[in-house]
Parts: structure tokens; sequence; C-alpha cells
């Protein structure tokens, strides 16, 4: 990872849904396609007995118009061929569901970076919290951290290099020396250009403890928090 400036402070060290059931077969043996066969076009013996008892039970004095009648053959078979439409999709959208499950169970125990800016200040890490920047430009930075609680705990500004994934670590000392539990933190980044306040966009990485398959799409565990397979932006051994 990247280095950003040197800091100030002794105490920074800156720079651094349960599943659909699936539609093969399974122990109650439905399998794929099961709806369509319980419709009307899916058997089409019953589709020629409704015709027929149709035909035979029309007023032979005001037969059926030829053109009605074509347009309910083409009735029957647009029904059913949107029938079948529903059961492919739902096919496909459970088979897409279970290949996100394996690809998210794949994670577990890895290193993951996610977008986010609240991490874990645990003792068992040595009492450290670490985010990474990504600041656009050379320049001082303003970092204030607050607990799940909102209230501020630490505030700074710190030189910092232009570049991605530089990492920031507070070792859980507050501004006047306080040393703050374990718990979920959140710190947020601005710079100051030209007089413009910009918010630096902020990453954190943990050890992907666990994934919930239940919920669609899958979420990680990182640092008591759950995320999304789609907020991953880097995955380390």
């Amino acid at each position: 990872m990247a280095t950003t400036g040197a800091t100030t402070a002794p105490h920074i060290v800156s720079g651094t849904t349960e599943l659909p059931k699936s539609a093969s077969s399974g122990p109650g043996g439905n399998t794929l396609g099961s709806t369509t066969d319980q419709t009307i076009a899916g058997n089409f013996q019953t589709f020629l007995t409704l015709l027929t008892t149709q035909l035979q039970n029309q007023n032979p004095l005001d037969p059926l118009d030829t053109n009605q009648f074509t347009q309910q053959l083409v009735q029957f078979a647009g029904v059913e061929q949107q029938l079948k439409t529903n059961d492919s999709l739902s096919t496909l959208i459970s088979l897409q569901q279970a290949t996100q499950a394996t690809e998210a169970l794949q994670f577990v125990g890895k290193t993951a970076v996610v977008s986010g800016n609240t991490t874990a200040l645990s003792n068992a890490t040595n009492a450290k919290a670490v985010w990474e920047l990504n600041v656009p430009m050379t320049g001082d930075v303003s970092i204030s951290i607050a607990n799940s609680a909102g209230q501020t705990v630490f505030s700074g500004n710190f030189s910092a290099n232009a570049g991605d994934n530089q990492p920031f670590t507070w070792d859980g000392l507050g501004n006047d020396g306080t040393q703050w539990p374990d718990g979920l933190y959140t710190l947020t980044a601005t710079t100051n250009t030209s007089g413009k306040t910009t918010a630096i966009p902020v990453q954190v990485g943990g050890i992907v403890n666990s994934v919930d398959i239940s919920q669609s799409p899958p979420l990680l565990s990182i640092n008591g928090q759950s995320f999304t397979i789609s907020q991953v932006k880097a995955i380390g051994g």
C-alpha cells in the first residue's frame, strides 16, 4: 500500500434471503417447468377437449367466425408461451442466486477491502482501527472520527500525498488522551482546496468472517458489518 505524508500526533499512524427454493429436482420430486405442465395449454388433450366442446355447442345458425376462431388459437398459444417464459425466468433467477451464494462462500477467511467508512476498534488488533483514503491531491486532510452514538472522539489535520488506498491508523486515543473502548467507529475525511471542502472517498478492510446466503444478494460479514459483493473493491489472501 502507498504511504501518506508525516503526521504530527504521536498516537496516530498516518500514511500508512433465504434463497428461493431451487427450480431443479429436489426431495419433493419437483422438476423444472412443473408449473407449465399444470396449465391449460400445457395439456394438449385438455386444449383439444375445450376446443371441440366449443365447436359442438356453438349456435349452428350463428357459427363461430373464422377470424374469432383463429384469434382464440393464437391466444391459447400466447398464454402457453408466456407461462413457459415465466418458468424459464424463475429458473434463471434461481441459478443466478445459487451462483452468487457459491461465489460469496469463497470469500470466507479472506481479507476484503470494501467501500465504507465504519470499522471496528478492537483490543484483539492491539487497539487499532484502520481506514484507507483515496486522496485526490497532495495537501492537508481533515480527519474526524465518531463512535456509534455519533459522538466525535477524535479530530485532526494531517498532511497527505495524492494517491489511492492510503492507510490511516487510529490507536483509539481521543484528543484528550482518553482510550476509547472496543466498538464501531466512523471516519470522515475532507480536503480544502481554494476554499472548497471536498469529501475524500474512504474504504475499510477486514477478514470476511461469514456469509449470509439467505439474503439476495448474499451479505459478507466484515468487522461486525454486512456488505454486498458489489461493495468489495479488493480481495487478499
